[in-house]
């Protein structure tokens, strides 16, 4: 067994309470958790604590939970745990250079990618919706810039034609928590090489918004295709019908052109609901109608309303269009 190290832990959602598991599971001594602030979210807006948090409480580990490190006395806080390295796995907060030379080993990041490939907030989601084949896990050292520093260890997964952001978010999660347990026990016995990352070959994940789940039905159908899985589960592909907001869970592509202007509804049957583009078609599954939860093409078009809404003719648009 190798030796074991003192780790302060940061992160937030389910990707980050993975490696917490994992850590928490291993030889490695967790004497302190990081995690974002307590938020406000659903319709009561009720006060909910991050996953991670969740996790820590479970075990007794100390959390502690700051807007940012700009407090010395946060930062006396984070020295006091005197810990060999400190674990950051999608904390969502920018550490400053004081805290990456807080502990001994310095800090490491989990990595959604195969950097340098897809620095950045979302790179699980970019891959997809970049048609990428392969994506993984990357594990560095941290440095000031943003997903910069050289990398100690690397897994890679490959991206099936029927992976979601969802989907690979769960796999990715896993395999980053056992490559942070087999980085860990080499760093420990100081068997580690670090990689400088070649910059030229860097792309940027940018932060998923709304806004840009709306769906330019302009686009050639693999592009819009690749989206919807990348979107899902968040923040879903979205379309406009008959001022209605028709969120697009599942579709694919069919190599087949039309005449119809883009967005078009050019069939809907049990097999689905068939979509002229601006290159090809596409052919929606599974949707989910305002006030509603998400349902197969074949259940929803049992409602005859549904039938009149999603009519063959009835054209689907982009507000920003």
């Amino acid at each position: 067994m190798s030796a074991s190290l003192k780790v302060i832990f940061a992160g937030t959602p389910d990707f980050a309470a993975s490696s917490l598991q994992g850590l928490i599971n291993s030889q490695h001594e967790v004497v302190a958790v990081y995690t974002q602030p307590d938020r406000q979210s659903g319709r009561g807006k009720k006060i909910h604590m991050s996953p991670v948090k969740e996790l820590a409480l479970e075990h007794g580990i100390p959390v502690e939970q700051p807007l940012n490190f700009k407090s010395e006395t946060d930062r006396k806080l984070l020295a006091s745990f005197n810990a060999d390295v400190m674990v950051v796995a999608a904390y969502g907060l920018l550490l400053p250079q004081s805290v990456l030379d807080t502990p001994r080993l310095g800090c490491i990041n989990v990595h959604g990618s195969l950097l340098p490939r897809w620095r950045g907030a979302a790179p699980i989601q970019r891959a997809i919706q970049a048609g990428d084949t392969e994506t993984g896990i990357t594990i560095m050292q941290m440095e000031a810039g943003l997903d910069t520093g050289p990398m100690l260890s690397k897994a890679t997964t490959p991206i099936s034609a029927d992976d979601t952001g969802a989907t690979l978010h769960d796999k990715l999660a896993v395999k980053g928590a056992d490559l942070l347990i087999e980085t860990m026990d080499a760093l420990a016995e100081d068997n580690l090489k670090a990689i400088p990352q070649d910059d030229t070959l860097a792309t940027y994940a940018h932060k998923l918004t709304k806004q840009e789940a709306f769906i330019d039905w302009s686009m050639d159908a693999t592009s819009i295709e690749l989206t919807i899985r990348a979107f899902n589960s968040w923040p879903v592909a979205q379309t406009l019908i008959d001022g209605k907001v028709i969120r697009v869970w599942q579709g694919s592509v069919l190599a087949e052109d039309t005449n119809k202007a883009p967005g078009t509804i050019v069939k809907a049957d049990k097999n689905g609901i068939q979509v002229s583009c601006g290159h090809h078609q596409l052919l929606l599954s599974e949707l989910q109608l305002p006030g509603s939860r998400k349902m197969s093409v074949r259940d929803l078009l049992n409602a005859p309303k549904n039938q009149a809404l999603l009519a063959v003719g009835a054209k689907f648009s982009d507000p920003q269009a």
